[in-house]
């Protein structure tokens, strides 16, 4: 009995000899693979490199730095260090910004001790050659530049986990943020060449060849990636292997005012780069607005030769009783484009419940006056009536009678518009349209004068399309006043103080500056309340007044806005729906319930830079397949 006890303890005893240390030697060894176990490191250095919340560095592009401008500034000292903490709440991260920079500003003196350490970050990127930069959204980068702080720079430091990198390389499944991935590989991209930049990486020779090697291989993974889907399946490894690099140079850099520095940099540089790239695409987007298409160019040429080789009986429309009958519902519209014409006659004949009940009076230049009767006799409106006219046959508008007419052939003017003197005209694009030059645009103030027979006519621009019948605007009740306007005041930008100079005594004396605007594109005119108030006049006096540009500076709107001061009726929204050539968040619920949508603004439907979510309304009253248009190549 006794010896089977010594057994038992001899066995027991040998067993925990050879069985402890495999479980010790276990355990270490899951710690060593595992770093998120390891406790011999802080949380937040064991965390560092896991999905940098998008937030937080998503502004700042990869800019070599070699071609970085130091920021005016010092980084931090200890009394900003503790109004950091304050003033980086949500309702002051601008103020914060821009009091830093302001005391930076101050502190010139100050800046030949950090030098150096600028220097440090910022001069040694040559050797980073090889290295693609990962572009920022500019979007992005806008709404960095408003809330993103040096305080805020300085949280490398301590970045909070509150999304992962690797919860986010998961997916997104409550669907809240859209291509989270995305952002936060380019942020881990961001994170890791500022490093590159950090003097005590750059000591380290081998390590920063395995951190340039590391940011390769993501690059190639995000690509030309847009969203979350177009990620390749080896995304997650490719990212995991970036952070865990750039753990290890965590624990390398311990001076903070470095990184905050080469942020604060590359901020600056993002900011520089912001501003120009603005200038450039208003400057393109002006151009490409201006520009006629290559199809356009054609079209007109190819009507005309069509147009001359008629008999001289068949170029004429039919229905020519109807032009004067004031029973009938007449429209008005004044254009040099043949296809933007086309669209607003068809939309309106086709949504019209008596299409014979209406007629057309189009106007145009005497470039395009062939090319229009061309295409409206070879593509005749329905049941409809239709008239074109050369502005030339008003032989009664000359100089001698308009004075925007005088205005607009003075040398003054056309310099001005043209910039033939640089110092004397405006820099900005927009004033170089030709359209400020052309009476077409200023036609629309000889109504009564054009149409003598006529009581009531509803203008349109030739950038609208017509949804509804439009019937009901003449049984409108104008209560004495000339014109019917959908007021556009929802905005300030609307208001009348956008559109006049009221630091000119005259302007600020007759008009308040919130009032109201409204807008031109479809207006409906009592032509005998017009003549019976002598509005042409009106119209007149307010030109000779503005013959220096002092009260506004171009466009028909703010005359349109003097000239029938208390003299409009207010139509309800749903008659007129603007913004579809700028405005890519116009409702779709206003655009169904809409009579008329206009494309106002410089992305019309018929250019290439339209905007593509709105170009099937207006395409869809065009016969692609007409010859004229399949021969010079206009396509929807």
């Amino acid at each position: 009995m006794v010896r089977r006890r010594r057994r038992s303890v001899l066995l027991l005893l040998l067993a925990l000899t050879v069985l402890s240390p495999l479980v010790l030697y276990t355990r270490r060894l899951s710690a060593a693979l595992n770093p998120n176990q390891r406790r011999d490191l802080p949380g937040e250095i064991v965390n560092q490199g896991r999905g940098v919340k998008a937030s937080k560095l998503n502004a700042l592009p990869l800019e070599t730095v070699g071609s970085l401008k130091e920021p005016v500034g010092i980084v931090f000292s200890e009394e900003s260090r503790e109004s950091a903490s304050k003033s980086t709440e949500p309702d002051s991260q601008g103020e914060y910004k821009n009091r830093v920079l302001s005391e930076a500003t101050a502190a010139d003196s100050a800046r030949s001790e950090d030098d150096d350490l600028i220097e440090q970050v910022t001069s040694k990127e040559g050797e980073d050659d090889g290295l693609a930069t990962v572009s920022v959204d500019q979007q992005q980068i806008t709404t960095a530049s408003q809330q993103r702080s040096a305080s805020e720079a300085s949280s490398l430091e301590n970045v909070p986990e509150q999304t992962s990198m690797e919860n986010s390389l998961e997916g997104n499944k409550d669907g809240a943020l859209l291509d989270t991935r995305i952002r936060n590989i380019r942020d881990l991209l961001i994170k890791a060449k500022v490093y590159l930049g950090l003097g005590a990486i750059r000591a380290n020779p081998q390590y920063l060849k395995d951190l340039r090697q590391r940011i390769r291989e993501v690059q190639k993974v995000l690509g030309d990636a847009s969203k979350d889907s177009d990620l390749p399946k080896n995304a997650n490894e490719k990212v995991k292997t970036l952070e865990q690099t750039l753990i290890k140079g965590k624990l390398m850099q311990d001076d903070c005012s470095v990184v905050v520095k080469k942020l604060r940099a590359m901020l600056h540089s993002a900011e520089e780069q912001l501003h120009a790239h603005k200038k450039q695409t208003v400057f393109l987007t002006q151009l490409a607005a201006k520009t006629l298409p290559k199809g356009l160019h054609c079209l007109p040429l190819r009507l005309a030769n069509e147009y001359f080789l008629l008999d001289p009986s068949h170029q004429q429309f039919p229905n020519k009783e109807k032009l004067d009958d004031p029973k009938l519902y007449h429209y008005a519209l004044f254009s040099d484009n043949i296809l933007a014409a086309a669209v607003v006659v068809n939309s309106t004949v086709l949504n019209a419940k008596h299409p014979s009940h209406h007629v057309f009076h189009i106007v145009t230049d005497r470039l395009n006056y062939a090319p229009m009767r061309m295409w409206f006799l070879s593509n005749p409106p329905g049941k409809a009536t239709i008239e074109v006219r050369n502005i030339e046959e008003f032989t009664w508008l000359n100089a001698s009678y308009s004075p925007v007419l005088k205005q607009l052939e003075s040398q003054s003017i056309i310099d001005y518009y043209f910039r033939t003197h640089r110092a004397n005209s405006d820099s900005n694009l927009k004033y170089r349209n030709p359209k400020y030059l052309s009476i077409l645009n200023h036609l629309r103030f000889y109504l009564p004068e054009i149409y003598p027979n006529l009581h009531k006519i509803v203008f349109l621009d030739d950038d609208v399309v017509i949804k509804k019948d439009l019937t009901s605007l003449w049984s409108i009740d104008m209560k004495g006043k000339v014109i019917g306007v959908v007021e556009t005041c929802g905005e300030s930008f609307h208001r009348f103080d956008r559109y006049l100079n009221f630091s000119n005594p005259v302007i600020a004396k007759n008009f308040d500056p919130h009032a109201c605007g409204w807008a031109f594109g479809m207006n409906v005119f009592d032509l005998a309340e017009w003549r019976r108030q002598n509005i042409t006049e009106i119209y007149h006096s307010w030109q000779k007044l503005n013959q220096d540009r002092l009260l506004w500076k171009l466009g028909t709107l703010p005359p349109g806005l003097i000239t029938f001061w208390n003299k409009t009726l207010p139509l309800n929204r749903s008659w007129h729906v603007l913004g579809l050539g700028y405005n890519p968040h116009v409702s779709s619920r206003d655009i169904e319930r809409a009579a008329v949508i206009h494309y106002n603004g410089n992305m019309k439907p018929w250019l290439e830079i339209g905007l593509p979510k709105f170009r099937n309304y207006w395409s869809a009253y065009l016969d692609y397949d007409q010859p004229f248009l399949r021969e010079c190549n206009i396509n929807p």
